[in-house]
């Protein structure tokens, strides 16, 4: 993930969140771990995205999944998949 904003050029605010339940602070921690990011950064990371994410336009979406099931003529092969997972990668 591209960091949205830049620490040492943006003044940075503390916050202090009280009364996170377990199961969420569990959670949090192995995310951090996993992302190799104190649980700190892994909290700015999940705020970032949540705050910074797209809307979704429903209409495109379903217009998309339309053109996708009209490529395929219902049928999927391992092929059809493989071709689909790396079109948008290029």
């Amino acid at each position: 993930m591209i960091p949205l904003w830049n620490h040492e050029e943006a003044s940075v605010a503390s916050v202090t969140v009280k009364g996170i339940p377990e199961k969420l602070h569990r959670r949090l921690k192995a995310r951090a771990l996993a992302h190799r990011r104190s649980l700190n950064s892994e909290i700015i990371a999940c705020l970032e995205a949540t705050t910074f994410a797209q809307r979704l336009d429903p209409d495109a979406l379903l217009a998309r999944a339309a053109a996708l099931r009209n490529r395929v003529a219902g049928r999927l092969t391992d092929t059809d998949l493989a071709a689909l997972r790396g079109a948008g990668r290029r």
